[in-house]
């Protein structure tokens, strides 16, 4: 392929392929924004991809052995191809910086979670130079909401009202990765949810490692209240979600702002990691057990129906049998709905990697199986409860129906469980990002099985006609930001 400066004779086709949290997955969202924008067009299905970008995660466990068995697997493509370009972002790239092309020399670049921003212009680089580009900033260039995004679904999209962390929880690395936080303002982030919605958008999820201590940067005590408050004025939102919070800053007036707010849904993720308190203080997490149960009470004295969701690490350094008993007993109480369970690994570069008293694994292994045990029971005693409820889901984008032998539709409810419905063949189904009202008839540990009426109650809304209207022109969306006078103002432009 003839190269000309930086320009190429042929358009490049892309893939991102995405590790880790919400907060990875947002910014990927950008990645492929910033690439769409600068010209790159996404890979078809099956196909090579010219630029192959891994977004990377840090505190997942085997988060480098993945990406390295990854890498290694495309060496010999590359030979093939030298005009093929890799690309690693993500927190693994801030963390590592040079480890990753010293490790796999035939990456092209390698760039850190402030500085996303940079990715086309250090692919061409790239190729100009014909040499890997290192670009690892220390400190936010551009907040990311402030980049092009091109997003999957047209009826959710993520919102990121803060970036970074001011916690010093000894098994987590992302501080040290995205560094402090930083807020958005108000009137930024609320322009940016009705540019959204104008798109047809109906659902959003406000994003941060700490979404609770929203304001802290400016000074505004209780400001992620009133973030919620305004979204609720916000014409044609129907769902509004967050994630996450964090136990030590999660006060009253979120509670209320919750149960007053139409569209904010009746859902909330609350990370408990540990239910020992002494495993708790070991962790640095700034709350104890009884604190924690105190906030799960007030929220369903105040949402009755809410259905709460949690993380929890089964394997701390120095946990004892009796630290493990009360983790358990705290879940049982807590009556989660959904438990994202991890078993406990060596981050590299957190206190809590060179604390004494590693547990083995065979250890860590039996405790986590017992948890599971206990969870899942819980999660569908939990769903068993919704027998006989009517509830509104809205139809995913990516779901349609469950598969050939079922044929139900799938979606999510308002406070997030998983639904499948049973839906008529000889009707029209609706389309993702309408909203059905079904029966649950059955229940499972993991998602709820539903019913339509003989005449089906459907909501069409914008998000389905947005749906049709890029399934009609194969046409993507890219949205472009800019500040302007503290807000940001967002155009459509196809690509």
């Amino acid at each position: 392929m003839a190269k000309i400066g930086a320009m190429t004779t042929k358009t490049r086709s892309y893939e991102v392929k995405t590790f880790g949290c919400q907060m990875n997955v947002h910014d990927s969202e950008r990645l492929s924004g910033l690439l769409e924008n600068a010209g790159y067009v996404p890979a078809e299905a099956g196909a090579d991809a010219d630029v192959l970008v891994f977004n990377t995660c840090a505190v997942r466990e085997n988060a480098d052995n993945k990406l390295y068995g990854n890498l290694g697997q495309l060496y010999e493509r590359k030979l093939e191809n030298p005009d093929f370009q890799i690309a690693v972002g993500g927190c693994l790239a801030q963390k590592d910086r040079d480890v990753i092309v010293s490790k796999a020399p035939w990456v092209d670049v390698v760039f850190g979670t402030n500085n996303i921003g940079s990715l086309p212009a250090l692919l061409d680089r790239a190729r100009h130079n014909d040499e890997a580009q290192i670009e690892i900033l220390e400190a936010l260039e551009t907040f990311p909401s402030d980049l092009p995004t091109k997003r999957d679904s047209t009826y959710a999209a993520w919102v990121s009202i803060s970036v970074g962390c001011n916690n010093t929880c000894t098994f987590c690395i992302v501080p040290s990765l995205r560094g402090k936080e930083r807020d958005r303002r108000p009137g930024e982030i609320l322009a940016e949810i009705k540019a959204l919605v104008d798109q047809g958008v109906i659902e959003i999820t406000l994003l941060g490692q700490n979404v609770n201590t929203y304001g802290v940067e400016f000074g505004e005590k209780g400001a992620f209240a009133k973030l919620l408050r305004a979204c609720g004025e916000i014409e044609g939102l129907e769902r509004v979600r967050f994630t996450s919070p964090h136990p030590a800053a999660f006060t009253d007036d979120v509670i209320a702002a919750m149960a007053e707010t139409h569209n904010v849904m009746p859902q909330l993720h609350m990370p408990l990691q540990s239910g020992s308190d002494r495993i708790l203080k070991e962790m640095r997490r700034s709350y104890r057990s009884e604190k924690y149960l105190g906030i799960l009470d007030r929220v369903r004295e105040a949402i009755p129906d809410a259905a709460i969701s949690t993380d929890i690490i089964v394997g701390f350094p120095s946990e004892t049998e009796e630290d493990f008993q009360e983790t358990l007993r705290v879940v049982r109480e807590s009556r989660f709905a959904i438990t994202y369970t991890f078993q406990y690994s060596k981050r590299p570069g957190t206190p809590a990697a060179d604390l004494p008293d590693q547990l083995p694994k065979e250890v860590v292994q039996e405790r986590y199986e017992r948890l599971l045990t206990v969870v899942n029971d819980m999660a569908w005693d939990e769903n068993k409860k919704q027998i006989g409820k009517r509830v509104e889901v809205l139809i995913g984008n990516n779901e349609g129906r469950k598969d050939d032998r079922t044929k139900r539709l799938t979606g999510r409810a308002r406070d997030s469980r998983l639904v499948h419905i049973d839906w008529p063949a000889d009707l029209i189904e609706p389309r993702p990002g309408d909203l059905v009202w079904a029966t649950v008839i059955d229940a499972k540990p993991y998602f709820l099985i539903a019913k339509t009426d003989d005449v089906p109650e459907v909501k069409r809304t914008r998000a389905g006609d947005a749906f049709e209207r890029q399934a009609d022109s194969c046409d993507v969306p890219v949205i472009s930001g800019s500040k302007k006078k503290g807000t940001i103002d967002l155009n459509v432009s196809v690509k």
